[in-house]
């Protein structure tokens, strides 16, 4: 675990954009087209952390952005070359546009100066999306990664971030995956050797009376 100073340069508001991966009604919600994850999710506490560092980041200036995984009813576009893609297919909800199973789950909130990316293809939030460039305008030099599935999409934001010049930083409780003991599994042996982890009380401590946002221009 970092200390608190450098954790806090780490999460300068200038300099960092919390990302939420897939925190969507279809993914997270009651009515989720993977349930066993929408209940992992809810149960181990991570999506009330993940809507606690929102509500955290909207008070302290910190940019927040929401990255949505989508499929067009038609196909047109989608991924076809991995076996969990060909299974999405056949799942029961269908994360197509314009639904609510492409909305932010509660008690996610997503605030008008939120940035909400939607990808139609791929198992990343940031390859082939207009994330990167996003950042880069943003001055972006940290990104903060919660959300689902630690098993795939979590991992490669992760991956991605590094690989593109960014720090990663994970709280450990704001994200999950399935089974239950895979997620520690994966920080423990993988994410820890790329990323900043830490928690979500201590990325609250760190932004906890910072009310006035600061300007990115």
């Amino acid at each position: 675990m970092p200390s608190r100073e450098q954790l806090a340069e780490q999460l300068d508001p200038v300099a960092c954009v919390l990302l939420t991966v897939e925190c969507q009604r279809g993914v997270v919600g009651p009515g989720s087209a993977l349930p066993e994850l929408a209940e992992e999710a809810r149960s181990s506490g991570a999506l009330r952390h993940v809507a606690r560092l929102v509500a955290a980041a909207h008070t302290a200036g910190v940019q927040v952005m929401h990255a949505v995984a989508e499929r067009r009813p038609d196909g047109r576009g989608a991924s076809a070359n991995a076996r969990l893609f060909r299974a999405a297919r056949r799942l029961p909800v269908q994360q197509h546009p314009g639904t609510a199973a492409v909305e932010i789950a509660e008690p996610v909130e997503v605030a008008e100066e939120d940035l909400v990316v939607r990808r139609l293809h791929g198992l990343s939030p940031l390859a082939g999306t207009d994330v990167d460039a996003l950042l880069r305008n943003l001055g972006c030099r940290t990104l903060v990664v919660t959300g689902v599935s630690a098993n795939v999409a979590v991992p490669n934001a992760v991956f991605d971030a590094v690989n593109l010049g960014y720090t990663a930083v994970v709280p450990s409780d704001a994200i999950a995956g399935v089974p239950a003991d895979y997620t520690p599994a994966m920080i423990r042996h993988t994410l820890s050797l790329v990323a900043t982890v830490t928690t979500t009380e201590a990325v609250l401590d760190c932004w906890r009376g910072l009310g006035i946002p600061r300007s990115r221009a």
